[in-house]
Protein backbone atom coordinates (compact mmCIF):
# COMPACT_ATOMS: atom_id res chain seq x y z
CA UNK A 1 0.00 0.00 0.00
CA UNK A 2 1.02 3.78 -0.42
CA UNK A 3 0.01 6.42 1.68
CA UNK A 4 -0.36 9.89 -0.17
CA UNK A 5 -0.10 13.22 2.02
CA UNK A 6 -0.43 16.43 0.98
CA UNK A 7 0.43 19.36 3.34
CA UNK A 8 -1.20 22.28 2.69
CA UNK A 9 -0.64 25.72 4.81
CA UNK A 10 -4.88 24.97 6.36
CA UNK A 11 -5.55 21.09 5.81
CA UNK A 12 -3.33 17.99 5.16
CA UNK A 13 -4.95 15.71 2.93
CA UNK A 14 -4.16 11.60 3.29
CA UNK A 15 -5.23 8.80 0.83
CA UNK A 16 -4.56 5.27 0.60
CA UNK A 17 -3.37 3.55 -2.12
CA UNK A 18 -3.94 -0.42 -2.86
CA UNK A 19 -2.90 -0.50 -6.58
CA UNK A 20 -4.62 2.21 -8.32
CA UNK A 21 -7.50 2.34 -6.11
CA UNK A 22 -7.67 4.76 -3.34
CA UNK A 23 -9.17 3.23 -0.39
CA UNK A 24 -9.08 5.45 3.20
CA UNK A 25 -8.80 9.46 2.25
CA UNK A 26 -8.97 11.72 5.43
CA UNK A 27 -8.82 15.40 5.47
CA UNK A 28 -7.37 17.24 8.79
CA UNK A 29 -6.50 20.19 9.84
CA UNK A 30 -2.54 21.41 9.43
CA UNK A 31 -1.13 22.39 12.80
CA UNK A 32 2.67 23.32 11.93
CA UNK A 33 3.83 22.45 15.45
CA UNK A 34 3.02 19.03 15.54
CA UNK A 35 6.30 16.70 16.00
CA UNK A 36 6.92 13.52 14.09
CA UNK A 37 5.69 10.99 16.79
CA UNK A 38 2.44 13.01 17.68
CA UNK A 39 2.00 12.85 13.86
CA UNK A 40 2.61 9.44 13.91
CA UNK A 41 0.09 8.91 16.50
CA UNK A 42 -2.57 10.77 14.51
CA UNK A 43 -1.60 9.28 11.01
CA UNK A 44 -1.83 5.58 12.63
CA UNK A 45 -5.30 6.34 14.07
CA UNK A 46 -6.93 7.28 10.39
CA UNK A 47 -5.18 3.91 9.61
CA UNK A 48 -6.83 2.10 12.33
CA UNK A 49 -9.93 3.70 10.57
CA UNK A 50 -9.12 1.77 7.69
CA UNK A 51 -8.39 -0.98 9.09
CA UNK A 52 -4.42 -0.98 7.97
CA UNK A 53 -1.21 -0.41 10.18
CA UNK A 54 2.11 1.14 9.22
CA UNK A 55 3.51 -2.27 9.14
CA UNK A 56 1.26 -2.82 5.68
CA UNK A 57 2.37 0.53 4.20
CA UNK A 58 5.45 0.24 1.36
CA UNK A 59 5.92 3.95 0.78
CA UNK A 60 4.88 7.56 1.96
CA UNK A 61 5.11 10.14 -0.66
CA UNK A 62 4.61 13.05 0.36
CA UNK A 63 4.26 16.92 -0.78
CA UNK A 64 3.89 19.72 1.45
CA UNK A 65 4.40 23.65 0.82
CA UNK A 66 4.72 23.77 5.23
CA UNK A 67 8.73 23.56 5.55
CA UNK A 68 8.54 22.42 9.34
CA UNK A 69 5.98 19.76 8.97
CA UNK A 70 8.06 18.44 6.05
CA UNK A 71 10.76 17.42 7.80
CA UNK A 72 8.30 16.35 10.62
CA UNK A 73 6.67 13.74 8.23
CA UNK A 74 9.41 13.25 6.85
CA UNK A 75 10.94 11.44 9.63
CA UNK A 76 7.62 10.07 10.81
CA UNK A 77 7.66 7.76 7.95
CA UNK A 78 10.81 6.81 8.14
CA UNK A 79 10.38 5.62 11.75
CA UNK A 80 7.23 4.02 10.89
CA UNK A 81 7.70 2.21 7.83
CA UNK A 82 12.01 2.11 7.75
CA UNK A 83 12.17 3.78 4.38
CA UNK A 84 12.59 6.96 3.54
CA UNK A 85 9.38 8.96 2.19
CA UNK A 86 9.34 10.35 -1.89
CA UNK A 87 8.88 14.27 -1.20
CA UNK A 88 7.84 15.89 -4.09
CA UNK A 89 10.54 18.42 -4.95
CA UNK A 90 14.01 19.23 -7.02
CA UNK A 91 15.18 16.56 -8.79
CA UNK A 92 12.05 14.50 -8.74
CA UNK A 93 11.03 12.99 -12.05
CA UNK A 94 7.32 14.49 -13.14
CA UNK A 95 7.37 13.44 -16.84
CA UNK A 96 6.41 16.86 -17.74
CA UNK A 97 8.73 19.97 -18.73
CA UNK A 98 8.34 23.03 -16.49
CA UNK A 99 8.22 26.51 -17.87
CA UNK A 100 8.82 28.57 -14.99
CA UNK A 101 11.28 31.24 -14.58
CA UNK A 102 12.42 29.03 -12.16
CA UNK A 103 11.24 25.41 -11.16
CA UNK A 104 11.95 25.58 -7.71
CA UNK A 105 9.57 28.32 -7.13
CA UNK A 106 6.49 26.12 -7.89
CA UNK A 107 5.06 24.61 -4.86
CA UNK A 108 4.67 20.68 -5.00
CA UNK A 109 1.20 20.30 -4.80
CA UNK A 110 1.04 22.90 -7.98
CA UNK A 111 3.32 20.51 -9.79
CA UNK A 112 1.37 17.34 -8.71
CA UNK A 113 -2.33 18.87 -9.62
CA UNK A 114 -0.49 19.48 -13.11
CA UNK A 115 1.16 16.13 -13.32
CA UNK A 116 -2.12 14.24 -12.40
CA UNK A 117 -4.43 16.26 -14.45
CA UNK A 118 -2.70 15.70 -17.93
CA UNK A 119 -2.84 12.00 -16.91
CA UNK A 120 -6.08 12.25 -16.01
CA UNK A 121 -7.51 14.21 -18.33
CA UNK A 122 -5.07 15.15 -20.91
CA UNK A 123 -3.32 18.56 -22.29
CA UNK A 124 -4.02 21.68 -22.30
CA UNK A 125 -5.91 21.52 -18.73
CA UNK A 126 -6.08 24.29 -15.91
CA UNK A 127 -6.61 23.29 -12.48
CA UNK A 128 -8.13 25.31 -10.37
CA UNK A 129 -7.52 24.64 -6.25
CA UNK A 130 -9.65 26.16 -3.85
CA UNK A 131 -7.23 26.13 -1.19
CA UNK A 132 -6.21 28.81 1.58
CA UNK A 133 -5.24 30.32 -1.81
CA UNK A 134 -7.02 29.85 -5.38
CA UNK A 135 -4.37 28.42 -7.71
CA UNK A 136 -4.78 28.04 -11.20
CA UNK A 137 -1.88 25.83 -12.84
CA UNK A 138 -1.59 25.85 -16.75
CA UNK A 139 -0.29 22.67 -18.95
CA UNK A 140 -0.41 23.70 -22.80
CA UNK A 141 -1.38 21.33 -25.65
CA UNK A 142 2.45 19.75 -25.78
CA UNK A 143 1.91 19.00 -21.95
CA UNK A 144 4.56 21.37 -20.02
CA UNK A 145 3.80 23.00 -17.14
CA UNK A 146 3.79 27.24 -18.15
CA UNK A 147 2.86 28.77 -15.16
CA UNK A 148 -0.31 29.87 -13.98
CA UNK A 149 -1.57 32.68 -10.97
CA UNK A 150 -1.95 32.34 -7.70
CA UNK A 151 -5.13 34.65 -5.61
CA UNK A 152 -6.51 34.57 -1.94
CA UNK A 153 -9.05 31.86 -1.54
CA UNK A 154 -12.32 32.49 -0.20
CA UNK A 155 -11.76 31.63 3.35
CA UNK A 156 -8.29 33.91 3.55
CA UNK A 157 -10.63 36.88 1.82
CA UNK A 158 -13.36 36.46 4.20
CA UNK A 159 -11.16 36.29 7.53
CA UNK A 160 -9.31 39.79 6.63
CA UNK A 161 -12.56 41.14 5.66
CA UNK A 162 -13.92 40.41 8.96
CA UNK A 163 -10.70 41.30 11.13
CA UNK A 164 -10.23 45.11 8.65
CA UNK A 165 -14.43 45.74 8.93
CA UNK A 166 -15.46 46.35 12.55
CA UNK A 167 -19.16 46.23 11.65
CA UNK A 168 -19.27 43.08 10.00
CA UNK A 169 -19.58 40.21 11.58
CA UNK A 170 -18.41 36.35 10.48
CA UNK A 171 -21.26 34.78 8.28
CA UNK A 172 -21.28 31.44 6.98
CA UNK A 173 -19.56 30.98 3.18
CA UNK A 174 -23.20 29.60 1.59
CA UNK A 175 -23.57 30.79 -1.91
CA UNK A 176 -26.21 33.77 -1.58
CA UNK A 177 -29.65 33.53 -3.79
CA UNK A 178 -28.69 36.64 -5.81
CA UNK A 179 -25.40 38.79 -6.74
CA UNK A 180 -27.17 41.86 -5.04
CA UNK A 181 -28.05 41.31 -1.49
CA UNK A 182 -31.04 42.45 0.07
CA UNK A 183 -29.06 42.15 3.93
CA UNK A 184 -25.84 42.17 5.51
CA UNK A 185 -24.96 38.66 5.13
CA UNK A 186 -25.92 38.48 1.33
CA UNK A 187 -24.03 41.13 0.59
CA UNK A 188 -20.65 39.80 2.20
CA UNK A 189 -21.75 36.21 0.89
CA UNK A 190 -22.42 37.61 -2.70
CA UNK A 191 -18.78 39.43 -2.58
CA UNK A 192 -17.12 36.61 -1.24
CA UNK A 193 -18.57 33.61 -3.01
CA UNK A 194 -20.13 35.27 -6.26
CA UNK A 195 -16.45 37.57 -6.62
CA UNK A 196 -14.78 34.54 -6.15
CA UNK A 197 -16.35 33.01 -9.06
CA UNK A 198 -16.39 36.21 -11.37
CA UNK A 199 -12.60 36.40 -10.88
CA UNK A 200 -12.49 32.91 -11.69
CA UNK A 201 -14.42 32.68 -14.95
CA UNK A 202 -12.64 36.15 -15.57
CA UNK A 203 -9.29 34.74 -15.16
CA UNK A 204 -9.50 31.24 -16.86
CA UNK A 205 -10.66 33.52 -19.89
CA UNK A 206 -7.68 35.51 -19.88
CA UNK A 207 -6.08 32.11 -19.44
CA UNK A 208 -7.61 30.25 -22.59
CA UNK A 209 -6.72 33.58 -24.77
CA UNK A 210 -3.35 33.19 -24.14
CA UNK A 211 -3.17 29.70 -24.63
CA UNK A 212 -4.79 29.97 -27.83
CA UNK A 213 -7.06 26.66 -26.91
CA UNK A 214 -9.75 25.76 -25.20
CA UNK A 215 -8.01 24.28 -22.40
CA UNK A 216 -10.26 21.77 -19.88
CA UNK A 217 -11.00 23.26 -16.27
CA UNK A 218 -10.52 21.19 -13.73
CA UNK A 219 -11.23 22.37 -9.96
CA UNK A 220 -9.70 20.33 -6.46
CA UNK A 221 -9.40 21.58 -3.24
CA UNK A 222 -11.46 21.66 0.02
CA UNK A 223 -13.93 24.07 -1.40
CA UNK A 224 -14.02 23.13 -4.82
CA UNK A 225 -17.30 21.22 -4.62
CA UNK A 226 -19.05 23.96 -2.89
CA UNK A 227 -17.34 26.99 -5.31
CA UNK A 228 -17.50 24.89 -8.73
CA UNK A 229 -21.16 25.10 -9.22
CA UNK A 230 -20.90 28.92 -8.94
CA UNK A 231 -18.44 29.48 -11.71
CA UNK A 232 -19.30 29.21 -15.99
CA UNK A 233 -15.95 27.85 -16.85
CA UNK A 234 -15.04 24.82 -14.87
CA UNK A 235 -16.20 21.76 -16.06
CA UNK A 236 -14.95 18.80 -13.47
CA UNK A 237 -14.85 18.39 -10.00
CA UNK A 238 -12.12 16.40 -8.90
CA UNK A 239 -11.97 16.53 -5.09
CA UNK A 240 -8.80 13.80 -5.33
CA UNK A 241 -6.79 14.93 -7.86
CA UNK A 242 -3.96 15.65 -5.90
CA UNK A 243 -3.64 12.10 -3.87
CA UNK A 244 -3.69 10.52 -7.35
CA UNK A 245 -1.16 12.55 -8.67
CA UNK A 246 0.99 11.45 -5.88
CA UNK A 247 0.46 7.91 -7.00
CA UNK A 248 1.48 9.03 -10.34
CA UNK A 249 4.50 10.50 -9.27
CA UNK A 250 5.16 7.51 -7.05
CA UNK A 251 5.14 5.12 -10.06
CA UNK A 252 7.45 7.14 -12.08
CA UNK A 253 10.14 7.38 -9.31
CA UNK A 254 9.53 4.07 -7.67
Amino acid sequence: MILGIDVGNTQTVLGLFEGDDLGGHWRIATDASMTADELRVKTSGLLDLAGVSFAQVERVVLSSVVPALTEQYEAMAERATGRPAMVVGPGIKTGMPIKYDDPREVGADRIVNAVAAIEAYGAPVIVVDFGTATTFDVVDAAGAYVGGAIAPGVETSAEALFSRAARLAKVDLEPPARAIGRNTTESVQAGLLLGEAAMVDGLVRRIRAELGAPARVVATGGLAARMAPLCETIETVDPDLTLRGLLVLYRRNA
